[in-house]
């Protein structure tokens, strides 16, 4: 025998005043709290590691500065090429280093980009090399 036996077979009180809550309601008083908004979002920006970005040695810029001007030269023939380029961080000091492969259209010397036919474009000063691929 129980100390709750004598009422365990009662139905819930129902008041008046209050009626009865639903059970999506009742459900949410038991949700996690996050007592401080946006703490993980900090918390897993902060703890995103980005690269530095590195000097340009003066054979890397030799070999950089011929490759431009090669490019200047066979601009018609469209040929396709890969360049590794440095892609500063938006939110942080630091950033990524990336390859963008693909058919080169001109060179926008005003602006000093590097277009390709798709529309995408890569500041000269975050280029580190160009390959041509055959």
């Amino acid at each position: 025998m129980s100390r709750y036996d004598d009422m365990i077979h009662l139905k819930r009180p129902q008041y008046m005043d209050f009626p009865p809550m639903s059970i999506h309601d009742r459900a949410a008083q038991f949700s996690p709290f996050a007592a401080l908004v946006g703490y993980e979002d900090e918390v897993a920006e902060a703890a995103r590691l980005t690269d530095r970005r590195r000097e340009i040695s003066e054979e890397e810029l030799f070999k950089l500065n011929s490759d431009l001007a090669k490019l200047k030269e066979i601009k018609g023939e469209r040929p396709l090429i890969t360049v590794d380029h440095f892609v500063p961080d938006s939110r942080k000091e630091g950033g990524r280093y990336e390859k963008k492969t693909g058919t080169f259209r001109t060179i926008d010397e005003y602006n000093k980009m590097i277009v390709f036919a798709d529309g995408s474009r890569i500041p000269i000063s975050d280029t580190y090399g160009i390959i041509f691929e055959e």
